[in-house]
Parts: C-alpha cells; sequence; structure tokens
C-alpha cells in the first residue's frame, strides 16, 4: 500500500472502495488533515475546540449566523436603494430629453404670423 510506506500509521484516511475478503482492504486511499475533513465537510466533521462545551459552539454559531443574516440585509437594502436611485435618475433624464426634443418650427410660429406665398 501506499500509505505503508509513510512509516507511520495515519490518524485520518480517506478511501473510495472497501474491499472484504478475508481481511479488508481499502482502495484508492489517502492520509488527510483532520483540520481538512471539518473545513470540506463541515455537515459529517467538525473539530471540538477545548474548554467549549457543544451548548456555547451552537450560541456561537447562531450569533454568527444572525450576525451573518443582518450584513446580507443592509447589503440588499442598499442594493434596492440604489436601484431605486438610478431609476428615478433615469426617469428625470428622460424627461429633460422629452423636454428637449427639438421640433420643425411651423410657418404659424414666425414672427408676424402665417403669410400667402408670393406670386411670381
Amino acid at each position: 500500500s501506499a500509505l505503508y510506506g509513510l512509516g507511520y500509521t495515519p490518524d485520518y484516511v480517506v478511501y473510495h472502495e472497501l474491499v472484504m475478503t478475508s481481511k479488508e482492504y481499502m482502495q484508492c486511499v489517502t492520509s488527510v488533515e483532520p483540520e481538512w475533513l471539518a473545513e470540506l465537510g463541515p455537515v459529517f466533521f467538525s473539530i471540538k475546540s477545548e474548554g467549549r462545551s457543544v451548548l456555547d459552539a451552537r450560541r456561537q454559531e447562531a450569533g454568527e449566523a444572525a450576525a451573518m443574516e443582518g450584513e446580507y440585509e443592509h447589503v440588499k437594502r442598499r442594493r434596492l436603494e440604489r436601484a431605486q436611485q438610478e431609476e428615478e435618475e433615469r426617469r428625470r433624464r428622460r424627461r429633460r430629453e422629452r423636454s428637449a426634443i427639438a421640433t420643425p418650427v411651423s410657418r404659424l410660429s414666425r414672427p408676424g404670423g402665417w403669410r400667402p406665398p408670393r406670386a411670381g
């Protein structure tokens, strides 16, 4: 086995297949650090901190989750406000553009009013 060549027995291993003969053999196996398991599979593994009870850890996690939720709501509100401001600015720009639309000048709007064309 590849792990036999390490010279020591690893504390944690990850394997793909377990073969049952008269003995048990693991195939596609590698040694891993316990921190990796906690980082990549937090649903299944956790690292117990010394001096902290499970209840304290859960309280801290709940506090951190509430803080993250608060931050998310704050960011969401800011994005909504920014989108509303941008929409209001677009509306103002459109109103200015509409009022500044160039129209052809008609004969009636010339000084002196309408005059019939001169005959030839």
